[in-house]
C-alpha cells in the first residue's frame, strides 16, 4: 500500500470514528443544526451503467432525501452531474409536512458540476477543487455533518477525506462482501438457505466446468444463471440452458455457452458479457424454479452506534425477457412470508454487523411455494441503497410512521397503516418530450398529486429522464397494496391518454 493510500485510509478512519461519536447527537435531536451533502453518485461500473436507460437521471432517485428539511435547523447541500430543474425542485419542495417551501430553500444549497460525461458525480467533484470549497462554505459545522452517497466506493473515500467529512457507509474495503460471490459467503456463514452454485469464476473454463458440476449435482436442473460479481438492476446476469447440450463434454458445453447463452442486457455480446467477468469476477448458480415463484427482498440499516435493523420488506417486480430485471416493488412484502424473510435478513444483518458494515443494503430472495408452506432463497446482498430505498425514505419522511417487521406493518402515528407501490420504470416511447412543466400539468389536472390530509396518492422521481428517454418513476401510496396499485394504473392510464400513448 503507498503512502498516500495509508494517509487517506489513517484519515479516513479518524472520520469515521468521529462520526460514531457525534451520531446520537446528529440524528436523535431534529432541532440540532446540522448539514447533510447528498453525493448521489452511482459509482459503478460505467460500460454497465450504459445499458440502463436514463441513468444519468438516476441521480435524481436521491432527491428524496430532500424531505430532511423538515426538521427546521437542518441544512441540505445537493449536489448532481448537471442542474436539476426548479420544477423538479419545487415539487419536492412543496411535499414537506410542516415546513414552507421558502423556510426549506434558505437550507438548500443546489451545486452542480455542469458535466454530463459518464464518469461518476464524484469522480468529477474531485476533479473541481472550487466545488469542493464551496461546499464546505455551506457547511454549517463540520462535526454535525455527514455526506450521504448512493456507495461509497474509493472515490467517495477520497471525497470524505478531501472535505474532512464523514461518510454514512460502508468502508470500501468491505465492497466484496457486496458482490454475488462475497455476498454469497455472507449468506453461508449466515445459514441462510441460498440456490447450489461456486463463486469467483474468473475466466470462460471455470464458468465451464461450474456449469458442468451444477448439472452433476441436479440432473433434472434445465437453466443455470451467470452472474457478473458487480451487476446493476440484472443487467449483469445471463440465462444458461441445458437443453441440446452434453453435460460430460466440457467443448459441447462452451459451444451452447458461446452461442444459446441469454445475456438480459440488451445489445450485450458474450465476449463483452466475459470480459466483465474476467475483470470483475462472478458467479454461477441454479436457476430457482417454481410454479408459484416471488422475488421479495429485505432492506436492512446498521448506524454507527451498532445497531442493526431490519428498515422494510417488498415484493419486487422484475421484468424482461427472462424476468431479471427490476422493474418495481411493492411495500410491505406478502403478509404470509414477510416475517420469515424478516427473519432471515436479521440473521444475515447481524453478520454484516460483526464485519464492520454499515448503513443501508438490502438483500435479495427467490422464494418458491411448497404445499401451504414458502421456501426462501437468499440470492444476493445489494451493499449500497437501491431501487427499494428512496420509495420507503418517502413513505417515512411523509408520514412519520415505522415499519415493524415481526409482523410486517408499518403504522403512522395515529395508528393507521400505510402500503405502496413503486416503479422506476413507467416508460413509454410517446411519452418523450414531456417537461416537468407538462408532468406537474398533468398530474394537478388529473387529481394524481399526494394529498397530505389523506396521507395519499402518487409522488413522481427521475422527472428528468421524461422528455430524453420517455421515462418516469413513482412511487403510490395507499392503505392497501391493492389499493396503491389502482393509484399506479390510474397514473399509467392519465398518461397514455395525454400523450396519445393508448391509441
Amino acid at each position: 500500500m503507498s503512502t498516500t493510500n495509508t494517509a487517506i485510509d489513517n484519515a479516513y478512519n479518524a472520520l469515521q470514528q468521529s462520526f460514531t461519536r457525534h451520531y446520537s447527537d446528529i440524528f436523535s435531536n431534529n432541532l440540532a443544526e446540522k448539514t447533510v451533502i447528498i453525493i448521489p453518485s452511482l459509482t459503478l461500473d460505467e460500460e454497465m451503467l450504459r445499458t440502463i436507460r436514463g441513468v444519468s437521471h438516476y441521480e435524481e432517485r436521491m432527491l428524496c432525501l430532500l424531505m430532511l428539511l423538515r426538521m427546521p435547523k437542518t441544512h441540505v447541500i445537493f449536489v448532481s452531474s448537471v442542474p436539476v430543474d426548479t420544477t423538479i425542485i419545487d415539487y419536492y419542495l412543496h411535499l414537506l409536512p410542516g415546513i414552507t417551501g421558502y423556510h426549506a430553500r434558505q437550507r438548500l444549497t443546489l451545486l452542480s458540476c455542469y458535466d454530463a460525461s459518464k464518469k461518476s458525480l464524484t469522480e468529477k467533484i474531485l476533479a473541481r477543487p472550487r466545488l469542493m470549497k464551496r461546499i464546505l462554505e455551506h457547511v454549517k459545522d463540520p462535526l454535525m455533518a455527514h455526506i450521504a452517497c448512493f456507495n461509497v466506493t474509493a472515490h467517495e473515500k477520497k471525497l470524505a477525506v478531501a472535505l474532512n467529512i464523514p461518510v454514512y457507509g460502508t468502508d470500501p474495503s468491505l465492497l466484496y462482501l457486496g458482490t454475488k460471490s462475497g455476498g454469497r459467503k455472507v449468506l453461508k456463514e449466515a445459514g441462510v438457505p441460498i440456490p447450489d452454485g461456486f463463486e469467483d469464476l474468473q475466466d470462460e473454463d471455470s464458468i465451464v466446468q461450474a456449469l458442468i458440476r451444477l448439472k452433476a449435482n441436479n440432473p433434472a436442473l434445465s437453466k443455470a444463471v451467470v452472474k457478473m460479481n458487480d451487476g446493476f438492476s440484472g443487467e449483469g446476469n445471463a440465462i444458461f440452458y441445458y437443453r441440446d447440450c452434453d453435460c460430460s463434454n466440457p467443448q459441447s458445453v462452451l459451444e451452447a455457452l458461446r452461442q444459446k447463452i441469454k445475456i438480459v442486457a440488451q445489445n450485450m455480446s458474450w465476449d463483452f458479457f466475459l470480459s466483465k467477468v474476467v475483470s470483475m469476477g462472478g458467479i454461477v448458480e441454479a436457476f430457482v424454479e417454481g410454479a408459484n415463484k416471488e422475488s421479495p427482498s429485505v432492506q436492512c440499516r446498521i448506524n454507527p452506534a451498532g445497531i442493526s435493523d431490519i428498515v422494510s420488506t417488498h415484493d419486487q417486480v422484475l421484468g424482461g425477457e427472462s424476468g431479471q430485471v427490476f422493474i418495481g416493488a411493492s411495500f410491505p412484502a406478502a403478509a404470509c412470508y414477510s416475517q420469515q424473510i424478516g427473519q432471515l435478513g436479521k440473521r444475515i444483518c447481524d453478520v454484516m454487523k460483526a464485519k464492520g458494515v454499515l448503513g443501508r443494503f438490502a438483500i435479495d430472495f427467490l422464494s418458491v411455494k411448497e404445499g401451504d408452506s414458502w421456501k426462501h432463497y437468499a440470492i444476493e446482498i445489494n451493499l449500497r441503497k437501491g431501487g427499494t430505498t428512496h420509495p420507503f425514505l418517502m413513505l417515512e419522511f411523509l408520514t412519520a410512521g415505522t415499519y415493524q417487521w415481526q409482523d410486517g406493518i408499518y403504522k403512522m402515528p395515529n395508528g393507521d397503516t400505510r402500503c405502496y407501490f413503486a416503479s422506476d420504470n413507467l416508460y413509454h416511447e410517446k411519452y418523450k418530450g414531456l417537461t416537468p412543466h407538462d408532468l406537474i400539468d398533468i398530474a394537478v389536472c388529473n387529481n394524481l398529486m399526494y394529498d397530505g390530509v389523506k396521507q395519499c396518492g402518487v409522488m413522481f422521481h427521475m422527472i428528468g429522464a421524461l422528455s430524453q428517454y420517455g421515462k418516469l418513476g413513482v412511487v403510490c401510496i395507499a392503505e392497501t397494496v391493492e389499493a396503491a396499485k389502482k393509484y399506479y394504473d390510474k397514473t399509467v392510464e392519465v398518461f397514455n391518454r395525454e400523450c396519445g400513448a393508448d391509441s
